[in-house]
């Protein structure tokens, strides 16, 4: 069995001897390196050294290795080739086994978002997910496959511990320091400071626990993993969790009632009535969700992106419950709610644009009241046929997407640095490379394509990393410098592009 002490010899005994010696990556970040590309972007090279990658793949390098022959351009390899490892060079913060007052020893996988010491759920599982072309199956202890499980198993018991809440703090086991996170919010039901970073109910982070799990069982087939441990009821509490959220604001007497979950804070769009937000008609099909994939407070609760993610995830995780024993009942139960929310959206989330025709709404709250927009962070609406809930081909997909790369969407921005869909969460005028990231993978033009991948060669103010948000018109002004999401996101849409239009990795951007 192992013990707090007898793991921090094992993972002394496996980290490089000069990891802590390393400089912090948010130092390293802050200044351009050599060798520089010495073409038009002069793009600086940002990996770390070798002896200070938080966790090596040779998979990786070999896949780096081989993209080195097919991207003609030396700026959009330079790009990828500092993006694509950035989850793994910089975030794995953390990696070790359970206690043993826990039961059985787990690995654990604690994966920060960049330049916040904390994980998200949603961040850590969509960072984890630029791996999935080189993920196989191990048991290994320094295979990436138990990088996985770690982040599985971890992400499991967040769940379990405060299933409401979006970003936590590393675990015990980890010796790393834990600070309270108590501030002026108000938020129920109560939670551990010590453990929760940030408590904002966000759906999509739910549906993020679930698609890391089926993300991990496609590439692997190791669905034994899954009856170990709590993953099972891990499952059980988001069900719990999510059907807790789809009450209506009034009872059959019509009582105002309170949502399990309530939230406010003195900045951030505080929910209105008593820290529940607007009214909004229960029983409809779909979850309420206070809070965007932004971090942000939805204007109206129920989120059709994140509706979208928790129902191919509920879906896609049924397939892994369905083949453990004794589980069919949840498994079912999995599928009716994911098929109960698609109703919904077709039912409610879908409303007719005087110009575009039917779109899909960003928020609703089930009177006919709508918020017709889309922000970059995902789930988005751009994204989904990425979150496998439709095809780039649906006509009101389509027509969404017509709307959301226009000035027709309020939070789209444009000007000489680069045009894109914005967000509340840095304001507008400044345009997220994550969406230009997703316009690339949700493109059916090649033109549009190469227009993309130009504008994100050249956004990067010579760092050769993506960041979260580039003002539009002011060249050099832009926010974080280290945000592995969107990197590894770009590297998965080039790997994508490798696989179904490599003709395009041939273009020149100089």
């Amino acid at each position: 069995m192992h013990t707090f002490t007898t793991t921090l010899l094992t993972l002394a005994a496996l980290l490089p001897p000069t990891l802590s010696q390393c400089p912090l990556y948010t130092t390293y970040a802050s200044s351009r390196h050599p060798p520089y590309t010495e073409t038009r972007h002069n793009l600086s090279y940002a990996r770390p050294i070798p002896s200070c990658r938080t966790f090596p793949s040779q998979d990786v390098e070999a896949t780096i290795a081989r993209l080195r022959h097919v991207i003609t351009d030396p700026d959009l390899f330079r790009l990828f080739e500092n993006s694509w490892p950035s989850t793994l060079d910089t975030t794995i913060a953390w990696r070790g086994w359970s206690n043993a007052s826990r039961g059985e020893p787990e690995e654990l996988t604690f994966v920060i978002t960049g330049d916040i010491e904390a994980m998200w759920l949603r961040d850590s599982a969509n960072q984890l997910q630029a791996y999935l072309s080189v993920l196989k199956p191990s048991g290994e202890w320094d295979s990436l496959a138990s990088v996985f499980r770690g982040a599985v198993n971890l992400q499991a018991r967040y769940v379990l511990e405060a299933p409401f809440c979006n970003a936590f703090q590393a675990p015990e086991e980890s010796g790393r320091e834990r600070r309270s996170s108590m501030n002026s919010d108000r938020i129920t039901p109560a939670f551990d400071y010590m453990s929760v970073f940030s408590c904002q109910w966000e759906l999509d982070s739910l549906a993020s626990f679930l698609q890391l799990s089926a993300d991990y069982a496609g590439a692997t087939g190791d669905w034994a993993f899954f009856g170990r441990g709590n993953w099972t009821r891990a499952v059980e509490t988001v069900l719990q969790t999510a059907e807790s959220m789809m009450i209506d604001s009034y009872d059959e007497e019509g009582n105002w009632q309170h949502t399990p979950y309530t939230y406010c804070a003195p900045y951030g769009g505080t929910p209105i009535n008593d820290c529940n937000g607007s009214p909004h008609r229960g029983n409809i099909g779909l979850v309420r969700s206070f809070h965007r994939p932004s971090d942000d407070a939805c204007l109206f609760q129920y989120l059709i992106p994140s509706n979208m993610m928790f129902s191919t995830a509920l879906n896609a995780s049924a397939d892994i419950v369905a083949r453990l024993p004794n589980q069919a009942p949840l498994a079912a139960r999995m599928r009716a709610l994911s098929a109960g929310i698609r109703t919904g959206i077709t039912t409610h989330g879908i409303v007719n644009d005087p110009k575009y025709g039917p779109i899909f709404a960003y928020e609703i709250d089930g009177y006919g009241s709508a918020n017709i927009m889309d922000d970059p962070n995902i789930p988005s609406l751009l994204s989904a046929p990425w979150i496998n809930y439709t095809h780039v081909t649906d006509p009101i997909y389509a027509a969404t997407r017509r709307k959301i790369l226009s000035r027709d969407n309020p939070y789209y921005t444009w000007g000489p640095v680069l045009s894109g869909v914005g967000s509340m969460h840095t304001l507008p005028g400044r345009a997220w490379p994550m969406a230009n990231v997703m316009s690339v993978l949700t493109s059916g033009e090649d033109e549009e394509v190469l227009r993309e991948l130009g504008a994100l060669v050249g956004s990067t103010d010579g760092f050769g990393v993506l960041h979260e948000s580039v003002d539009s018109h002011r060249e050099g002004v832009w926010s974080r410098q280290w945000f592995s999401w969107a990197n590894g996101l770009f590297g998965q849409a080039v790997l994508e592009l490798e696989r179904g239009r490599p003709w395009v990795l041939g273009g020149s951007f100089q």
